[in-house]
């Protein structure tokens, strides 16, 4: 059984799941040195219409070949912590659920984030918009514009979080640090490309 607070090894891949039923964002990350690699991102959708478990099992299905074609050495889920619309939480829950189930099959670590601590982790802000989020996520992924579908670039937010946030679990103070400090360096870098001429 796998340790689930290990921290991925650096080049391998980490998929953020972004979890619904009708769009369930996915955003997979290769980190390469101080660079973050985008290796896979998009939307498994289901069609609305059709009966509910027809839909989760398609997800189901749809996540499976995703995780077998990547390969991942960790999943990272949004965490859900609360939802105005029962329906809808009932719904993210259980693709969400899914999404646990396929990783732990696959004996792949899953870690679960909340949404302010991603915002945190990529924006430097836990209170950012999602606009702020998907811009920074194109800066530190280098992409010439945020991702679309916004369930993407949330998935991608996710990954980006676990590769910063992972390693800061497995060191002890002074590794930690120097962690931090390698994502300001490597915010600092997104933001002075971006800014280049």
């Amino acid at each position: 059984m796998f340790d689930q607070s290990r921290a991925p090894v650096i080049g391998s891949v980490v998929i953020g799941i972004d979890p619904g039923l009708s769009r369930c964002g996915y955003g997979a990350i290769r980190r390469e040195g101080h660079r973050m690699v985008p290796v896979a991102f998009g939307v498994l959708r289901t069609p609305p219409e059709a009966p509910l478990p027809e839909r989760l099992a398609q997800l189901q299905v749809d996540l499976e070949a995703l995780f077998d074609d990547l390969t991942p050495a960790g999943v990272a889920v949004e965490r859900i912590l609360f939802q105005v619309n029962a329906r809808t939480a009932i719904t993210v829950g259980q693709a969400s659920g899914l999404a646990l189930a396929a990783a732990a099959r696959r004996g792949i670590p899953v870690v679960h984030y909340s949404p302010n601590e991603v915002k945190l982790a990529v924006t430097g802000y836990g209170a950012a918009d999602k606009e702020q989020v998907q811009a920074m996520v194109a800066r530190l992924c280098n992409l010439a514009s945020p991702p679309k579908p916004p369930d993407a670039a949330d998935a991608l937010a996710l990954a980006l979080c676990h590769l910063w946030v992972a390693p800061l679990r497995d060191t002890d103070h002074a590794g930690a640090a120097s962690a931090a400090n390698g994502l300001q360096r490597a915010v600092a870098a997104a933001l002075a490309r971006d800014e280049a001429p």
